[in-house]
């Protein structure tokens, strides 16, 4: 019990962090459901050339 209370702080933010990295990889997981992409479709800008299209 004493080692809860000496870092409840560190315990806190951790948790808080855990948090929100699963709601980023649920967020990402489904939009790959969805098919939606991070790519913004503009290849001429783009610095892989859509390499990773397979063009």
């Amino acid at each position: 019990m004493e080692f809860l209370t000496q870092n409840i702080g560190t315990i806190v933010i951790s948790a808080g962090l855990v948090a929100i990295v699963a709601l980023a990889v649920r967020s990402l997981i489904k939009d790959k459901k969805k098919g939606k992409s991070t790519c913004g479709g503009n290849c001429g800008s783009c610095s892989m050339g859509c390499a990773c299209l397979g063009k």
